[in-house]
Formats: C-alpha cells, sequence, structure tokens
C-alpha cells in the first residue's frame, strides 16, 4: 500500500506493506540516521519526531503516520550542529551510535518544556539508553543546550 506523508518538511511516498514498521521504511529509503538498537522499543535509538513530538519508529507502523510529519536529524540540523558541538566540548561523544535518538528527544524536550529543572530532563529522556557512558557529559551538555548555554 501507498503511504503518504511529509519527512523532514518533504513530501514523501513509499510502497509499503501493511506490517512495516517506520524503522524499516525508512532506512530501506536510506534514511540510515535512524539506528536499529533492540527493535523491542527500549533503547530509543530509533527515535523520530511524529508531528513534533517524539517517538520510536521500530514500533511505529508506517501506515499511522499517512499525513503526518516526521522529523529526523536530516530535518533540524541547526540545532543538531549546536548539540553535537556541545557534545564534543562536555565529551560526550562516545561512539556515537545512540546520539541521532536522544538528539531528537532533546530536542522535543526544549520545544516542550520550558525551564525544566534536571529531575524534569532526565524524566523526560528516560527511554533513550546509551550504552558507552555514564550519562554525565551528556547531561552537561544537554542542559547547555536546553537553558541556552552555549
Amino acid at each position: 500500500m501507498l503511504v503518504n506523508f511529509f519527512l523532514n518538511n518533504h513530501p514523501f511516498s513509499a510502497e509499503v506493506a501493511a506490517n512495516d514498521y517506520l524503522l524499516k521504511t525508512l532506512r530501506d529509503h536510506h534514511v540510515t540516521s535512524v539506528k536499529n538498537g533492540c527493535n523491542e522499543s527500549s533503547c530509543g535509538a530509533c527515535t523520530v519526531l511524529l508531528d513534533g513530538h517524539p517517538v520510536l519508529s521500530c514500533s511505529l507502523l508506517t501506515t499511522r503516520v499517512e499525513g503526518h510529519h516526521i522529523t529526523t536529524v536530516e530535518g533540524i540540523p541547526e540545532d543538531i550542529q549546536i548539540l553535537s558541538d556541545l557534545f564534543s566540548d562536555e565529551g560526550a561523544d562516545q561512539c556515537g551510535f545512540c546520539n541521532t535518538g536522544l538528539a531528537l528527544a532533546v530536542y522535543a524536550l526544549k520545544r516542550e518544556l520550558k525551564n525544566p529543572t534536571d529531575e524534569e530532563i532526565k524524566r523526560y529522556l528516560v527511554g533513550n539508553l546509551c550504552r558507552c557512558s555514564g550519562y554525565q557529559a551528556q547531561f552537561k551538555a544537554i542542559v547547555r543546550y536546553v537553558r541556552n548555554k552555549q
């Protein structure tokens, strides 16, 4: 079946099976920034934004995004560059596998919560796992980004 949606603000069409998940559809169309980490909705590596809200693409049927807006890191290059620089400044750029999903969640967090506390930030990002770090350097970078302290 044909599914039409907007990918990074551009019209996008894909022929998909009824049981295809958005992660598969995006990767089949060479959107490799969306990672397949666990395929069980547990790690956040496959996070994309659906109409501005973080969702796990490994558990979202592609047919459900008909007419909606999907954003990947390619759709927010300025913010991704800022976050990347902050991660680098804080020494938080380990292997990078989780970074794209985490970055999209952080981007959504900044738009959804005004002046979040440390606890609110941690709660918002709880579903994004990093297997390389102890989160402290990432957290410092995220706080700087969210509080506009570049």
